[in-house]
């Protein structure tokens, strides 16, 4: 009985996605073309079993989640990267590449029952009604909020209601005694796609892109303009992590790096033409020396750039073995606010490579690509790579100097850098995800930070000390069950870093964050060395 009701929901969502097809949304620049669709008797049939199951089953059956769960069973078959995606998460994601969204504008901790706040956007609601990094939350809306038992679902609950109204806080501030008021209208919050821009050294320019956004080619050139004001003459692209983007973004991120009529990326499919997409003249750093980084995590929009870089020898590529995504996605939308993202096409560097890796084993298989590449100890020697199947083989893909590329598996990068083991041991994963050195910083960082008006003086002159190191490990003892000593030894010096960071983010923003974590970077000290 189970397995004909399984068979009747597939049957009935086949449908559904004929129908998300028709509403079409062009996204990635692609051309779209609109479905046709038309009912028959069995399509109706299957809509009335659905409609009984509803009204009618045994018992409760939420039938959206149903549908969802069984889409993604079906579009899991065809490649890894078509999805289906709920109403919240689909504007989610919306959101998130369209630069911004609309809401107060914090970031917050759940310390001992009250809601923190751990960081203003700037020039959003929260930032100009007063609220700042380390006010403790009292009231809301004039009901006690703090010591009622909070949970993350209570405190977001309180951030999303009604957005037409304001939110009356009544907030503790740092170094203050008595709480006052902040009225907070929502409204729009700008995201910047960028996470870092600053001069790194020697001339050269760091700047860091989170996400290929709809912002992302005006953010970096706002960054450009102001290094090359205070005389960067060199760049280093950091896309480590970045998971990609609009396509549309990375050629447009391209184009400011190449001459006119470079051939960027092309496109297609059985149902997509051959798209070409083509440098212009408009670019604002056609010249300078450049070097990118890139990781396991820099997937898609990350890798068109950095192939098309690559391919046209215009930038040194740093770091190790992309992800190796060269699938392109549409979205289309339902009525109720959930989408597919359908792979449409293909996409092919300029010497004609796919860097699609295999997902011939199914998705698992394909989840588990990364951690097998650790298990092979890839990411710690260059030699393991060359192991591979993939890049063993003679490639007949070069460059426009020559050299030889490969396909198949994402992007080798002309300059390896091994991963640094002391960088992710579970403790540091077990802190980060608590959120410990947040709460750190709130609890007891915050008079030490009172003493550096000015990010560049607490960058240059502040370094945790062995006291600072052993303060931490104990207030994060009572956070955690079990600490592994041999691990806070190895994690030692990662910890330290970590703690000044994440102190210069709370602070003075994401931008020192990165400046504070890159001082011993060797990724970065190699890039910044290659394009000496």
């Amino acid at each position: 009985m189970k397995q004909t009701a399984s068979v009747i929901f597939r049957s009935t969502l086949l449908i559904l996605i004929g129908i998300a097809l028709g509403l079409f949304i062009s996204d990635n620049g692609l051309t779209g073309r609109r479905m046709g669709l038309s009912l028959s008797g069995t399509d109706d049939k299957m809509s009335k079993v659905l409609e009984l199951v509803q009204y009618n089953y045994v018992d409760s059956v939420n039938v959206d989640s149903i549908t969802g769960v069984t889409v993604n069973e079906l579009l899991q078959k065809l490649d890894p990267h078509s999805l289906y995606l709920p109403p919240q998460q689909a504007s989610a994601l919306s959101e998130k590449l369209e630069g911004g969204f609309t809401g107060v504008g914090i970031e917050y901790l759940l310390l001992r029952d009250t809601f923190v706040v751990t960081q203003v956007y700037a020039g959003s609601p929260a930032a100009r009604a007063g609220l700042t990094g380390g006010c403790k939350i009292i009231d809301i809306n004039n009901k006690k909020f703090a010591g009622t038992g909070l949970t993350d679902d209570q405190i977001s609950k309180a951030l999303r209601q009604d957005k037409s109204k304001p939110i009356l806080f009544t907030a503790i501030a740092p170094g203050e005694k008595e709480a006052k008021p902040y009225l907070v209208k929502p409204g729009r919050v700008t995201l910047s796609s960028l996470d870092a821009a600053y001069i790194a050294g020697n001339n050269t320019g760091y700047i860091k892109i989170g996400k290929f956004a709809s912002t992302t080619d005006k953010d970096f050139r706002g960054a450009l303009n102001k290094l090359k004001a205070e005389g960067m003459k060199k760049l280093v692209l950091d896309l480590r992590g970045n998971g990609g983007g609009y396509l549309n973004t990375a050629t447009a991120l391209a184009d400011e790096f190449l001459t006119k009529g470079k051939l960027i990326v092309y496109t297609k499919g059985v149902h997509e033409p051959r798209t070409d997409y083509f440098a212009t003249d408009s670019g604002a750093f056609q010249q300078g020396k450049l070097a990118v980084l890139i990781d396991e995590y820099s997937a898609s929009a990350s890798e068109i750039l950095a192939g098309a870089l690559q391919d046209l020898d215009r930038a040194v590529i740093v770091g190790r073995r992309s992800f190796g995504k060269g699938l392109v996605q549409q979205q289309f939308p339902f009525g109720d606010g959930s989408a597919i993202n359908l792979t449409v096409a293909r996409y092919y560097t300029p010497s004609g490579r796919s860097i699609q890796k295999s997902y011939s084993h199914g998705v698992e298989s394909y989840r588990r690509e990364l951690s097998e590449r650790m298990k092979k100890g890839e990411l710690f020697s260059a030699e393991n790579i060359r192991n591979d199947s993939v890049f063993s083989k003679q490639s007949p893909y070069r460059t426009s100097s020559g050299k030889q590329v490969f396909s198949g598996g994402g992007i080798m990068p002309d300059v390896f850098i091994p991963a640094d083991t002391a960088q992710t041991t579970r403790l540091i994963q077990k802190l980060s995800s608590a959120q410990v050195f947040t709460a750190y910083i709130v609890d007891r960082m915050q008079p030490l930070l009172k003493e550096y008006p000015q990010a560049d003086g607490f960058i240059k002159n502040y370094t945790p000390t062995d006291t600072d190191f052993n303060s931490f490990i104990q207030y994060a003892s009572h956070s955690l069950k079990h600490i592994d000593e041999p691990e806070v030894q190895l994690s030692k010096t990662e910890i330290k870093s970590l703690l000044k960071a994440y102190a210069a983010r709370f602070k003075w923003g994401d931008t020192y964050y990165f400046q504070a974590i890159n001082i011993n970077d060797a990724t970065l000290n190699q890039a910044i060395a290659s394009v000496e």
